[in-house]
């Protein structure tokens, strides 16, 4: 059995390990915010020199910190780790529980008596965020359907669940059978419907899901003839707000002419 997927829990989050050569070498790796990163330096190609002849350290460039030496580490930030099983050419820096303040490049710096040699991972700390389709508000006559959509947008890893909430209470296992829940990964799109929607319906429904910025959308629910009259109300008073305005300037044209 490879040693990778005894060391790892998500072996589909291991990125291929990156080979030093005698040319400086740059990759790129993504990752949600909150996850594990897994930065690799593989010392395979060290032609006849030994990893017991050979220092490998990990450096972060944004301010120069030796994060590393071999496996011993050198910051108090309990989120990094070498990973290199005995026998292995990987020397891995994980950072776990990654942050925005983690972006930057990182050198694997690989010291032997020939020189020096870098290999360079640029990483990338990315914050998904979920997206409901549609206005800030959402209005339904008593009886019809409630229907919202949430995108889950900038996620490198589709979240394995997708949370709705009316209000502060969590309802994808509602004991109301007209509320279901459907979500559908790649890009992953979750679906709330509500049937048979009732005035206590209304209220604030939220989409969430792991490590992901949630996003809210107000729902109205209430009689047609009510929600005539809201209408009617705001009409009228837009009306009265422009009337207002307009007889203040037309008030205010006169009195400049008359000077």
């Amino acid at each position: 059995m490879d040693w990778r997927s005894l060391l790892y829990g998500n072996f589909e989050e291991l990125h291929r390990p990156n080979e030093v050569n005698d040319n400086n070498t740059v990759t790129n790796v993504t990752v949600q915010q909150g996850g594990t990163a897994f930065l690799h330096c593989n010392v395979h190609h060290l032609n006849e020199h030994t990893v017991t002849d050979t220092e490998i350290s990990w450096i972060r460039r944004r301010d120069w910190h030796v994060l590393t030496s071999s496996t011993l580490i050198f910051t108090s930030d309990e989120r990094f780790q070498v990973l290199h099983p005995e026998g292995s050419d990987d020397w891995t820096l994980q950072i776990k529980y990654v942050q925005e303040r983690d972006n930057g490049t990182y050198e694997c710096q690989i010291s032997r008596s020939t020189g020096i040699f870098s290999l360079f991972v640029n990483l990338n700390v990315v914050t998904s965020e979920a997206l409901i389709l549609g206005r800030g508000e959402h209005h339904v006559d008593v009886g019809s359907i409630i229907n919202l959509v949430c995108i889950i947008e900038k996620s490198p890893t589709p979240p394995q669940y997708v949370f709705w909430y009316h209000n502060n209470r969590m309802i994808n296992h509602d004991t109301r059978c007209s509320v279901t829940v459907q979500t559908e990964p790649g890009p992953t799109e979750s679906r709330l419907t509500i049937r048979q929607a009732v005035e206590s319906d209304t209220g604030n429904y939220t989409c969430s899901a792991s490590n992901t910025k949630p996003a809210s959308i107000y729902v109205f629910v209430t009689e047609g003839d009510k929600m005539a009259a809201i209408l009617r109300r705001k009409t009228s008073g837009s009306k009265r707000l422009l009337g207002h305005a307009g007889w203040t300037l037309l008030v205010t044209s006169s009195l400049i002419l008359t000077r």
